[in-house]
């Protein structure tokens, strides 16, 4: 934790393991007040999943829900709680597609996509005694899900993984020449499943290795360079782009700042 690090009070549990191609955290954040927070975009999809009774305000829209499910590359949005206890979930595109369908890169309740099994899920959730728990009840539903579902082909898959690898340092050209695929193609299917373009997709890959980097603290002209940026300008470009905000800001965040304690280790599959 970096000093003055507003997520310090926050419990934070993680599972031992899950699925393949499947992050997850609890939060139990409680206060005086309304908890305040900024989503950040990351290369992964966001479900939040609330057993409190206290249900997520997203600023700015009508969804007032316990249980949310963001796209890939979501553009930032903030949320207000009164106290939040929930799982949060962070699905590879890879798995996203067969787990939720095509999602798009917007946010939505988790009841339109899986209707009454939300609040039923939420309620088992509710009465689970331990975080262990709740992580085996989701992970299930996760699972069933993911087997019944329609995968990715593995082109886009793979494509995928090579983007994560490089940290979006990788030319599309190469992309579609790795998968034997025309540039057209690989654009339209990868596009389709991935819910992004691969182009935008290694942005989002790249700026969120970025942004990591400021959060622990290196300097932005440290980042531009190790990260590929033309110049510092083109770094402040693409953070104020995904998050809305300066660099300065954005490293600052609390959505940022707890990754490092929820989210380890990377979503790749």
């Amino acid at each position: 934790m970096r000093p003055g690090d507003s997520t310090a009070d926050w419990e934070i549990a993680r599972p031992p393991r899950a699925t393949p191609g499947v992050a997850m955290a609890g939060f139990r954040i409680r206060g005086d007040r309304p908890v305040e927070l900024r989503a950040i975009p990351h290369p992964a999809v966001t479900l939040a999943v609330e057993f409190g009774d206290r249900p997520f305000d997203v600023h700015g829209t009508p969804i007032r829900s316990g249980g949310l499910a963001a796209g890939l590359g979501f553009s930032a949005f903030p949320v207000r709680a009164d106290g939040v206890e929930c799982v949060q979930v962070r699905l590879s595109p890879v798995v996203a597609r067969p787990v939720l369908g095509e999602l798009g890169d917007g946010v939505i309740t988790l009841d339109d996509l899986w209707g009454r099994d939300t609040p039923r899920l939420r309620e088992r959730l509710h009465h689970a005694r331990t975080w262990a728990e709740r992580f085996a009840l989701l992970d299930a539903e996760l699972r069933a899900r993911l087997h019944a579902g329609r995968p990715v082909d593995p082109e886009v898959a793979w494509a995928w993984r090579r983007i994560v690898a490089s940290r979006g340092r990788v030319r599309v050209g190469d992309l579609a020449a790795g998968v034997g695929w025309s540039r057209q193609r690989l654009w339209s299917r990868f596009g389709a499943q991935i819910g992004l373009t691969p182009k935008r997709a290694a942005m989002l890959v790249r700026f969120d290795d970025a942004v990591h980097r400021l959060v622990r603290g290196h300097s932005p002209a440290r980042v531009a360079a190790d990260g590929g940026y033309v110049d510092q300008s083109h770094l402040y470009h693409d953070v104020r782009a995904f998050t809305g905000a300066t660099p300065a800001v954005a490293a600052g965040e609390p959505w940022l700042a707890a990754d490092a304690r929820a989210w380890p280790e990377r979503v790749v599959e």
